[in-house]
């Protein structure tokens, strides 16, 4: 079978350089036509195979389908489903025409059991059409920055014009699982909505330490498409293949190697100090600092990492909290792996008098 490659392309932070390095550690092969394993929160690329050959995807369409509702629609509201919504190919809610459903079982229904007529009813209660919904879905792509994405359609059948690449729905991934109702959705394994019982169709749910979500698609076109999350001692990795005859293997082992050979180390959590700087008049004599955000770095596990602090020797009252104090640097294997803000995490007034 092909080989990909190992590699890391990190983009960390505020800094969205990116490099690559050969990894000889680890030797897998996968079946798919398209590949790549990347760490969700800095976007840093384990494994990559052909990652940004743009290919039909099916229904890992509907990840963009439920990220763009969420983000248009209350989980609450009520939806009539339209005619045009009865019958649609391939698999189904089953939805009657004139049925009334919430968003929220629209939603596990098309995550879950990958229902196409779900996907029309939550386009068209949402934006009126489906090619109104389509454009949201154009658009929330471009705010990504994804450069081999265009759909046609909310739920993935083949159509002209219509494909994604593995990069692209690994980062529509990440940015699912930061908003807490996506998060929510995809994570559920089994739930009933009166008669109805939705299943995770995505079997490594069951089988695989660690798997937090994920979505399958087939079409005799496209072949097998998978994306899939796992996370374990903090790192979270996203697997994406597409054309894939062998993916649940192809997962396993990729996932195997990223969780044998990498690790999320943290450098600085939420709000944790990392440093002070002294204040000139200041009612304090000094004012502490830390990072804009929680900084995290995945790196290989034998990577030795280095933190280097840029601040000032000395800094005049009145000092603002949120104020930009500096940077923080982490740098590994000779590269930088991450670039953060520092600011101030408090405020100094000056003493009266003081000039």
């Amino acid at each position: 079978m092909p080989k990909g490659k190992i590699i890391s392309a990190i983009a960390a932070c505020s800094l969205m350089a990116a490099f690559t390095v050969f990894d000889a550690r680890a030797d897998v092969s996968v079946s798919a036509r398209s590949a790549i394993l990347m760490e969700a929160s800095t976007g840093t690329v384990i494994f990559e195979k052909d990652p940004d050959e743009r290919m039909l995807i099916a229904s890992t369409t509907k990840l963009m389908t439920a990220l763009v509702a969420l983000e248009n629609a209350s989980l609450d509201e009520v939806v009539t489903v339209p005619a045009e919504c009865v019958g649609v190919e391939g698999s189904s809610m089953y939805l009657k025409a004139g049925e009334e459903l919430t968003m929220r079982e629209l939603l596990y229904g098309l995550m879950l059991e990958s229902g196409n007529d779900a996907a029309v009813a939550v386009a068209t209660h949402v934006s009126g059409s489906v090619e109104g919904f389509v454009r949201l879905m154009n658009d929330r792509a471009a705010s990504l920055g994804l450069e081999n994405t265009h759909f046609v359609n909310p739920h993935g059948l083949n159509a002209e014009g219509h494909y994604s690449s593995a990069r692209d729905l690994a980062k529509i991934m990440a940015e699912g699982m930061k908003n807490p109702l996506f998060a929510q959705i995809a994570t559920t394994k089994s739930i009933s909505f009166g008669a109805r019982t939705y299943s995770n169709h995505n079997k490594l749910m069951w089988s695989y330490e660690g798997m937090e979500a994920g979505k399958t698609g087939f079409t005799k076109k496209a072949g097998r498409t998978l994306v899939t999350c796992a996370e374990r001692d903090g790192l979270r990795l996203i697997c994406v293949t597409l054309n894939d005859g062998d993916d649940w293997r192809d997962h396993t082992a990729l996932y195997d190697m990223g969780f044998e050979l990498w690790q999320a180390k943290k450098i600085a959590g939420e709000g944790e100090t990392v440093g002070r700087v002294p204040v000139i008049s200041g009612t304090a004599p000094f004012v502490a600092v830390r990072p804009e955000r929680a900084l995290t770095v995945a790196a290989p596990m034998d990577m030795e990492l280095e933190t280097r602090m840029e601040l000032p020797d000395f800094v005049y009252a009145g000092v603002r909290a949120g104020d930009r104090a500096g940077t923080i640097t982490v740098t590994g294997g000779g590269r930088v792996l991450a670039r953060a803000e520092l600011v101030y995490a408090g405020s100094v007034a000056r003493l009266p008098g003081k000039r």
